[in-house]
């Protein structure tokens, strides 16, 4: 009987037999191995090409596409939301960036600052006033209105006294025109405890308001100094901002708070409205593009300290791993 090449050969010798079947199966287990590495392979690309995609989402800014060159006439938002500090997202750069690109587009009619903030620094808090100011004489034909939301309050209201006029819900919390610093003292308990304390300073005021040692009268007068003229440089802003439409009052400058209804009655706000009404009925473009810079969550992570050359290395090591 006739053989074909797929059948086996019964006639070889069984030693034969049995090295060609060793072979066979050598060759089957080489193929079928090389096929396993094959598919790891890709799968391993594959999966380092998403993590490099979960990076560049990371690094990518929070607004993508929210806030582009308008093609239309719209209103500009920028929003000033939560503490107002250097480290945070109402920082001012990141409100001060948010502005210029609001005030540069040519398509926009009007600006809206929506403020929801307690407030934050003094400083933080002058740089945005002075550059909506600044942004205002550059810009006359564009008019720049705050609204706040729930809170408008210390360097809140600050940043919203630059603006043309200021909106608020009636129940808003409104005002806050003062200046604090918060400290605390251990004396009694250190001594409860026996604790020695023990500093050593070159320059008489080094150790000014050590929480660990007694109080010191000089230092707290000159604490005093300090924050009374950080608040006339507050209340001068407010003065500037608010001019006529402030009422006499000797209240509103001591630090408290009122409702959105209240300050209307105080001069501190020009009215009730949201920033919807603020766009559509004011401004008179409901088109809203909002503005607001956001920091990248990568620099969240890493604190802004070498994000851009960590993630370039990253993305060159994985070019070299996909394309080699």
């Amino acid at each position: 009987m006739s053989m074909t090449g797929s059948e086996p050969n019964t006639n070889l010798p069984s030693e034969e037999r049995w090295a060609r079947d060793v072979l066979t199966k050598v060759a089957l287990a080489a193929v079928t191995e090389q096929r396993r590495a094959r598919r790891w392979g890709i799968f391993f690309k594959l999966l380092f090409f998403c993590y490099l995609l979960g990076l560049l989402a990371l690094a990518w800014p929070d607004n993508l596409g929210s806030a582009t060159s308008g093609i239309k006439p719209h209103t500009a938002l920028v929003r000033v939301d939560g503490l107002i500090a250097s480290s945070t997202e109402a920082s001012a750069k990141n409100i001060i960036e948010g502005l210029r690109k609001a005030f540069k587009d040519k398509s926009t009619v009007g600006v809206i600052l929506e403020i929801n903030s307690p407030g934050g620094s003094p400083v933080q808090a002058g740089e945005i006033y002075d550059e909506i100011q600044k942004l205002r004489q550059q810009f006359p034909k564009t008019p720049v209105y705050a609204v706040a939301s729930d809170l408008c309050a210390s360097g809140g209201y600050y940043i919203a006294a630059a603006a043309q006029k200021i909106y608020v819900n009636k129940a808003s919390l409104v005002g806050s025109i003062g200046v604090r610093m918060d400290s605390f003292g251990f004396t009694d308990t250190i001594a409860k405890l026996g604790i020695e304390r023990r500093a050593y300073t070159a320059g008489a005021n080094k150790d000014f308001l050590d929480p660990f040692k007694p109080t010191n009268p000089e230092d707290v007068r000159h604490l005093q100094t300090m924050l009374d003229a950080i608040h006339q440089q507050f209340i001068a802003a407010v003065k500037q901002g608010r001019g006529e439409r402030l009422r006499e009052n000797p209240d509103v400058f001591s630090g408290l708070m009122w409702t959105g209804e209240q300050s209307v009655g105080l001069g501190l706000v020009d009215g009730l409205g949201s920033s919807r009404y603020v766009a559509e009925e004011i401004i008179g473009e409901k088109s809203i593009i909002d503005y607001t810079k956001h920091t990248r969550w990568l620099d969240r992570v890493l604190d802004g300290t070498g994000a851009e050359a960590t993630l370039a290395n990253l993305l060159a090591q994985g070019r070299a791993i996909l394309w080699r």
